[in-house]
């Protein structure tokens, strides 16, 4: 399948594995990679930039596909290196870069000196034109039913995507929901190049990440997801499990004066004992609620090799036979 998403980042699918924290790593990116998708490496998960270059080196080892690398600007004090991880990224020859969080225009002039193209993941309309407008070359619509921060506009992708295709000249992929060939045929329905899918890749073999949190996705429905940090507009969707009630059950009582030092026990460096240790009460996780349509622990190949067939099938005769 040709789209614009794979002319743009020469991949054989359009599919996008997104940047997940403590998930990202050169074995999950180069899997993706090595099944025709795009593997992206989380950035921060890296503690160093010299960590990152490292990782860089070990997913070249794993793959001679394109893969890319997250870098999340965050709005934080005591910033990350954020020049010594764009270093490590242009000099380790990567090609796609996947942004989020604040704007990333200041950092932009580096990666277009290096040949770099950049992805851009928006929760509105508006943030998308902005990214397009500052010389992004694509953006990653995420979608109200995304894990982890879907924004504070609450508007899911059947009405998200199609206005994004209203606004935007450049690509764009659908991000949140994503899971199988019907998620592709419909996000390419709505003007979407392709697909980014975070949660539906954890639950594969090659995901590094305990086997308690692959089982745990498995056996969980769409309405095993909740939305903690409203009152601190900072939105994230987690799966469901005892802290992150505890969460909401703070934020209730707590209501409009509720800080962050209050839920900093369920928030702070939980991933690491989640994704690596399977501690699955340790705190507030990142998880969509397209886990309702995880059934079993693939390999990527597999997965990704699933998805194109029944996309092509759907287009080919569930549609022709339409018309």
């Amino acid at each position: 399948m040709k789209t614009r998403i794979t002319e743009l980042f020469g991949i054989e699918h359009p599919i996008i594995q997104g940047g997940m924290h403590y998930v990202g790593f050169a074995e999950m990116a180069a899997a993706v990679s090595n099944a025709g998708g795009l593997g992206i490496i989380t950035g921060l998960t890296q503690k160093t930039a010299a960590d990152l270059a490292n990782e860089i080196a070990r997913c070249r080892d794993m793959t001679d596909k394109p893969f890319g690398v997250n870098l999340t600007f965050l709005p934080t004090v005591n910033s990350p290196d954020y020049p010594g991880y764009i270093r490590a990224i242009i000099e380790g020859g990567v090609k796609v870069v996947e942004t989020a969080g604040n704007n990333p225009a200041p950092f932009l002039p580096y990666f277009k000196d290096a040949g770099i193209k950049v992805i851009h993941k928006c929760t509105s309309v508006r943030h998308s034109v902005k990214a397009q407008n500052v010389g992004c070359d694509a953006i990653s619509v995420d979608g109200f039913e995304c894990g982890g921060h879907p924004g504070e506009d609450d508007i899911p992708n059947f009405i998200l995507l199609p206005r994004a295709a209203e606004e935007l000249t450049i690509p764009f992929v659908a991000s949140g929901g994503m899971a199988d060939g019907r998620s592709l045929v419909a996000a390419l329905a709505l003007g979407a190049e392709g697909i980014n899918m975070g949660t539906r890749f954890i639950a594969t073999k090659e995901a590094p990440v305990h086997e308690k949190v692959k089982q745990a996705l498995v056996a969980a429905s769409e309405l095993d997801t909740r939305l903690v940090m409203r009152p601190l507009r900072n939105t994230e969707r987690v799966l469901t499990n005892a802290a992150v009630e505890r969460l909401l059950e703070k934020e209730r009582r707590l209501g409009a004066d509720i800080k962050f030092e209050d839920i900093i026990e369920e928030v702070a460096g939980v991933y690491p004992r989640i994704m690596m240790d399977g501690d699955m009460e340790a705190g507030a996780w990142s998880c969509g609620m397209v886990a309702g349509l995880i059934h079993d622990i693939p390999t990527c190949k597999e997965l990704v090799d699933r998805i194109m067939a029944q996309a092509n099938a759907i287009i080919r005769e569930r549609l022709a036979g339409m018309v």
